[in-house]
């Protein structure tokens, strides 16, 4: 049997484990094992899976992991999540759909701190469901809008999806998570607009929230200056040269144990706390990235990869065409694995044949995190979605019928990328 016809066996047999709901890495290091002992043989394969747990888990641009995770955990236990609605409240709630608005903000801003969803859709559940419930809010509109601007945290830089595909691929981190910044503020803005078209054709999904004055709304501005301070000395950092987006993870870091410490939010229980979730989640992680690295190993034995880039790129339709396949398989593969999960399986795969297609590594990297980011809201399972739907009183086929409006301009914002591509290089050209 050849080494091509065993690399199309085991990803067939990595697609029925997933689907038995096998661990993602345990089915990746085992389809990974099998597969390299056939082909190279036992020895061989027992020395490379002794190998790969430790050269992974040391890879020096890893230890970015814990850190950027820590630093998001810290900032969502000490409450600075609510202060960020708190604040784009007194700017835009007195407008119609004001309410949501403010939480599409507040997510935007938190995910300039942290390279997660879970966080910031946990806080805005909380505070700011409540708050919309009490001006009548359709829960439609309250919860769609608060669980796919959520979603944003993986595409603001700094983000984890960012740090892992460039950990698999060799693109440069820094220039990934400055890819990722007018993306994210024109999906900010686009959602924005959404919610002011839903709120025209039916005013009473979103009412109106109280006034404040202008005084108010600059007072409130004090309550962002983490933020700023944050987002200012990690990417400034990059852009300028001054240090990695490793050393950057340590240093944002500090920074927030800093910020904690001057708020006099930072408690031993919450540092626990904390420090227990994060390495909960690196574990998670490691595990994945562990999984992934035997799985290539295998894979590029095999020479699949290879072959299926040369089989994409000899097909007679454009490449454009190839990528719109592509987007569809992200966006399915998001309807049921994490986007980390997803990134990690298919990227060793698919990476070689999108670059012999001839499109630029960064802009395919930010594409793909937006693509999963609508699998992260879709049913049947979409993680965020469940996420909200745990830590709020709505019905989850409620929260799935509110993220459609959303879904559809994550779509179309996906394709204003793909048509115009220096949307997204624009900025990292210049670093």
């Amino acid at each position: 049997m050849s080494s091509i016809t065993l690399g199309i066996i085991g990803l067939i047999v990595l697609i029925i484990l997933l689907f038995s709901r096998m661990w993602i890495g345990v089915s990746m290091a085992i389809v990974g094992f099998v597969g390299y002992a056939l082909i190279i043989g036992l020895k061989p394969a027992c020395a490379m899976i002794a190998q790969v747990p430790f050269s992974t888990v040391a890879h020096y641009p890893l230890s970015a992991v814990p850190l950027f995770i820590f630093m998001g955990i810290l900032l969502f236990h000490t409450g600075v999540g609510a202060e960020l609605y708190e604040s784009a409240y007194a700017w835009v709630g007195r407008f119609r759909g004001g309410l949501a608005m403010a939480s599409v903000l507040a997510c935007a801003l938190f995910a300039a701190i942290t390279g997660i969803s879970a966080p910031a859709v946990v806080t805005m559940g909380k505070v700011a469901v409540p708050e919309m419930r009490k001006y009548k809010y359709d829960d439609k509109l309250a919860t769609g809008s608060i669980a796919c601007a959520g979603t944003m945290s993986i595409l603001i830089p700094p983000s984890m999806a960012f740090i892992i595909f460039g950990i698999l691929t060799s693109v440069p981190v820094g220039k990934l998570f400055i890819g990722g910044i007018l993306p994210g503020i024109i999906l900010s803005i686009m959602f924005i607009i959404t919610i002011s078209v839903i709120t025209l054709r039916n005013p009473e999904a979103g009412p109106a929230g109280a006034k404040t004055t202008f005084k108010e709304k600059v007072v409130s501005l004090k309550k962002t200056w983490p933020v700023v301070l944050l987002f200012i000395v990690i990417l400034g950092g990059i852009y300028g040269g001054v240090f990695t987006p490793t050393e950057a993870g340590a240093v944002g870091t500090f920074i927030v144990i800093i910020i904690s410490i001057i708020k006099k939010r930072l408690t031993f229980k919450i540092l626990y706390e904390s420090l227990l979730e994060t390495g909960q989640t690196a574990a998670m992680v490691f595990f994945l990235m562990i999984g992934a690295y035997i799985l290539m190993k295998f894979f590029t034995v095999s020479k699949l990869p290879y072959v299926l880039s040369q089989s994409i790129t000899s097909l007679p339709i454009p490449p454009m065409a190839v990528m719109a396949g592509i987007g569809i398989l992200y966006i399915v593969l998001g309807m049921f694995l994490d986007i980390l999960s997803a990134i990690i399986i298919t990227v060793p795969i698919i990476f070689p044949a999108v670059t012999a297609l001839g499109f630029d590594p960064i802009w395919f990297g930010v594409i793909i995190t937006m693509l999963v980011q609508i699998g992260l809201v879709t049913p049947p399972v979409g993680l965020d979605a469940f996420t909200l739907a745990g830590v709020i009183d709505v019905p989850i086929q409620t929260i799935f019928r509110g993220v459609l409006p959303f879904v559809v301009t994550m779509i179309i914002c996906i394709i204003i990328l793909m048509i115009f591509p220096q949307i997204i290089l624009f900025l990292p050209q210049l670093m």
